[in-house]
Formats: structure tokens, sequence, C-alpha cells
């Protein structure tokens, strides 16, 4: 007999199972504000609201203090506090509360983890708010990232955990011929339990998408969970927290399998190096990240740091809907994403278009004139940018002129409904190949090279490979009419593990991710150690138990 919330959800995960069997388009939660309810946008904004200057219970043990952390890029004072609980109490807490979770059973977890997922969509838009006050993204961008999509993600990888975890039987019974003699029997029963205390660290830029992915294989899987947020973006994460709590509570379970994790650089540091912690997830700057990978002594760290995304423009046959497409690439959410194109490999002779023969600095300047003429209107800019998330990235802009020949200067752009909002459009350099100083590092942020290479296609080909091979990327593209370029980009990008988007023209953008289809990285460059989601994302976070025992031989039949 299944979980009562398993047989509620089971269409969701039967079409999710479905979905990442088939790689097509679909999702059950849905991205547009419609089906949410003519006052949900509203509704949601203001329980956001509600929250600010305030205490943010969660009931949680071992609570030492209350710390207020967020940051809006909006300039909108947030003054939530958070609960600060000492490491051990969290550990303590977690274990405890892993033991009731581990009786319920592969079926019992996947419904509970599909009725947190249900619960997050009907607050999408609460989290919507959140996401946008302590991010900067824009608000179209933060519901669809911070509810919907960031949804998809987490179902994806419970999919993955259920799919896993049910090739293992529940038992088995073990007959061996002996010969002349009576058959060895024995029964024996599997059982699938996690493996421990489970660390997820998020990021500032998408607290949600970046975070429900290992929240969700973690707990699936059969693992407690503590969630450590961004200081500067915890609203969006302390919600999520607390709506799983609610549902836990709900169901007789200990709600302390998942926890806020609201502590200091010290005590992060304190639970990475913990005993009881058995995987990490992060996505973030590569110092920490490097920091994590050195000093996690052998615990499984599923890691995304940062890459050189590069595209290679060797010709087009639509030149007008190339440059559109990489003026928004380049503009969406000021380029503070991870799979943000920061390198523009393009002949220093100049392209082959429609339009015919664009010389270098000719593909520099026009794609410069299609970032302005797409953030002309004020109201599409504020939109399209969002606002700066840190002091850091603003202060690379400032500093991107001195790297190398400006093409686009970047400028502040005007918010009417958040004066105080730190607002940019993207800086454009242009530079050559062998000054890798400008381009072969990832300035997060509005900040994109256009290179010029010398020779031919080979050399744009290599330069790419060579990027991804020794600087790691998440996404890689490529504009070429010749199938002998397109084929070459295919083998370097396989060879150097990154995936390709080829002549992207219209409305999908290098940058975009669409789960139940996308892999968002491979896990086979530097860039990223895990995918999102595939199956090496959720199987090692289990292991299986095994207990057997005799079995007594049939009696013959009576003579």
């Amino acid at each position: 007999m299944t979980h009562p919330l398993l047989d509620k959800h089971r269409t969701t995960l039967d079409g999710a199972l479905q979905a990442i069997a088939t790689r097509g388009y679909w999702s059950p939660y849905p991205e547009s504000p419609k089906p949410y309810g003519d006052n949900a946008m509203e509704d949601g904004k203001q329980r956001v609201v509600a929250r600010l200057g305030k205490r943010f219970a969660l009931d949680q043990p071992g609570t030492t203090g209350w710390k207020a952390t967020d940051r809006s890029p909006y300039g909108v004072s947030i003054d939530v506090e958070y609960p600060v609980c000492s490491v051990e109490s969290l550990v303590t807490a977690a274990e405890r509360a892993m033991r009731g979770w581990q009786k319920l059973g592969v079926d019992g977890r996947t419904g509970v983890c599909l009725e947190i997922l249900a619960r997050l969509n009907k607050a999408s838009f609460e989290i919507a708010h959140a996401v946008m006050l302590t991010t900067g993204q824009g608000p179209m961008m933060a519901f669809q990232a911070g509810g919907p999509h960031a949804q998809d993600r987490g179902l994806e990888a419970v999919a993955y955990a259920f799919r896993e975890m049910s090739f293992v039987p529940g038992q088995a019974r073990w007959e061996k011929p002996q010969g002349k003699n009576p058959p060895l029997l024995m029964e024996k029963q599997y059982e699938v339990v996690g493996r421990g205390v489970a660390l997820v660290i998020g990021c500032a830029t998408f607290p949600t998408w970046n975070t429900y992915p290992g929240l969700f294989a973690a707990l699936a899987t059969g693992n407690p969970v503590l969630v450590k947020p961004h200081p500067a973006s915890a609203l969006s994460a302390a919600i999520s927290v607390e709506i799983a709590r609610a549902v836990l509570r709900e169901q007789g379970l200990d709600p302390n399998l998942v926890q806020l994790a609201a502590v200091d650089k010290a005590a992060t540091e304190a639970l990475v190096k913990h005993p009881a912690v058995k995987s990490i997830d992060f996505t973030g700057g590569p110092a920490f990240g490097r920091w994590l990978l050195d000093n996690a002594g052998g615990k499984q760290v599923y890691a995304e740091l940062a890459g050189v995304n590069n595209i290679v423009i060797e010709s087009t046959d639509n030149y007008k809907g190339m440059l559109r497409n990489l003026a928004f690439t380049l503009s969406l959410y000021s380029g503070q994403m991870c799979t943000t194109t920061k390198a523009l490999l393009v002949s220093a002779d100049g392209i082959q278009t429609d339009q015919g023969e664009k010389s270098f600095d000719q593909v520099a300047t026009d794609l410069g004139r299609a970032i302005d003429k797409l953030l002309a209107d004020p109201g599409t800019a504020t939109a399209v940018l969002g606002a700066i998330q840190s002091p850091e990235t603003l202060k690379r802009i400032e500093d991107a002129p001195h790297l190398a020949a400006v093409v686009l200067p970047s400028r502040k752009v005007q918010h009417p409904e958040f004066p105080q909002a730190e607002i940019r459009t993207p800086v454009l350099l242009k530079t050559r190949a062998e000054q890798q100083q400008v381009y072969m590092q990832e300035r997060f942020g509005p900040i994109a090279s256009v290179v010029a290479v010398q020779g031919g296609w080979h050399e744009l080909v290599s330069l790419s490979e060579r990027i991804v091979r020794e600087q790691g990327a998440l996404t890689v593209g490529v504009y070429s009419t010749k199938q002998e370029v397109i084929d070459a980009m295919v083998e370097a990008t396989q060879r150097a593990g990154v995936a390709l988007s080829i002549n992207l023209t219209s409305g999908v953008f290098v940058n975009q991710s669409a789960a139940f289809s996308d892999y968002h990285g491979t896990g086979a460059n530097p860039a990223a150690n895990a995918s999102y989601s595939d199956s090496a994302f959720v199987a090692n976070r289990f292991r299986v138990i095994q207990r057997r025992v005799h079995l007594p031989l049939p009696h013959p039949p009576a003579a």
C-alpha cells in the first residue's frame, strides 16, 4: 500500500518520470501568473511586507539569538531577523529527525516531498517578492526563476531520486541449488537509507533555483537537511524552510528534518567539517568553493563554481536575429547569472552574414547598438536588467573600462518605484585573443568582451575549447552557416565537457536552462562537478542496507 501523499501527487510524479526519460517540454507548475488568481501577486507581496522588520520564528531548537542579514539592491529595508542556532543543536536535531524519516520509506518520503513542492507552488508570489527584494531580479524573472522554475528543478531531483531508489527491491527470495543436497534458502531484505546530515549552501542571486535541487535530492533520499542561505538573500530560503516544516508537522514527522542554518562564516566552516555532515551542495564564488573542496574531508560535495561562458561567431544567415539574441543574453538580470556569456570570439578578419561581410569592429559596434536599442525604454530596461545585487559587482563594472577598449559604456538607469536601486546597463569591451587577462576569467555581472581571434575558424574553435578546459563553463554557443564548423564545435564541446547552443536567433537564449530537458552543468569541466539533474546527482546520497535470514526447507510431500 502506497503512502496517501504519493497517491495524491502520483500524476505529478508520473509526469516528471516521463519527462526525465523523454527530455521534452513539461512542467506541472505554471510559469504564467494567470492560473494563480487575479490577486495572487499582490497577496504574495503583502505577505512579504508583513514580515519586514520582524523576527522569523521557526521554533528551531538551540536558538541562541537573532540576526538580520538580508540586503536589498532595490534599497528596501528588510530587517527580518532569523534564529541563530548553534552548530551542535542543528546537527543533533537533524540526526534525531532522521530516524522517523527513515521509517517512512521511499514512497512516503517521495509523497511528502511532492506535497512540500505543491505548497511552495501555492506560495510562488510570496517567494517571488522575497527573491526580487533580495536579489535585484525583475518581478517577472523573480516569479518564474524563484517560483515555478525552481520548483521544477526540485521536482526533477525528486523524480531522479525516486527512480534510482525504486531500482532497489524491498526483498528477495534467494535459493541456491546444492546438487543432490537440499537447496540453500534465504530471505533477503533491502532498505534504502540516507547517508546523514546534508548541508545546502545557497547563493545570493538565485536563492531558490540553486537551493531546491540539493534540498530535495537530499531529502527524498532519506537525509535531514540544513539550509544555509546566503546572508544577503535569506528571506526566500526561510519561507521555503517554513513551508517544509509545516508539511512535516502535519504528517506527524519531526520538523527539524529541515532547518534554517542562518549561521556566520565560522559556523558554516564548522558545519562543513562536522563528522555528521555527509553531503554538501554549494553554488557560489570560486574562493569559498575551492576552500570547500579542499576542506570537506572526503564528504560528497556537489559544487557549482565560476566559469567563462563563451560564444564562437564564425558566420550567420540571420545577423539581426543573432544580435537581438545576444543583446538579451548579455542584458538579462544584468549578467548576474552563472550561464551568461562573458567572451564572444570573432575572427579578426570579420564574418560573413546575410547582410554581407561584417568586419570585427562592425560586429562589436552593432552588438553594442543592439544592446542600446533593447534597453532604450526605461520600463523595458528595469524589467530586463533588474538591479545589481552586490557592491562587488558594481565595483567590477566601474573598473571594466580600464581593461580594454570600450565598445559600449555602462550607464545607470533610474527605477520609477525604487529610486535607490542600483541598475546598470552592460559594459561591452573589445580586445585581442592574446590579451588573455581581459577575458580569461569570469567577471560576474554585466561585463562581456568581444575577442578578435587571428586565423580561420579552427582557431576560434580551439580557443573556445581551451577556455572551457582551463576556466570551465556552463554554456557555450556557436553561430555558423558551415556544417564543418558546427561539427567541430560539437566535438570540441564534447571533449571539454560543456553544453552547446547552435545558431540561437529567436526566443531561446544560451543562458536559459529548462528543467526536465536541459542538464544544467555537466560535472565534466572546472565550472561544476555535478549536474542539475541526473542520476549521479542523487544516487550517491543514499545507501542500501540489507539483512538476510535462512528459511526452513519445505517438507517433502507425505507418501
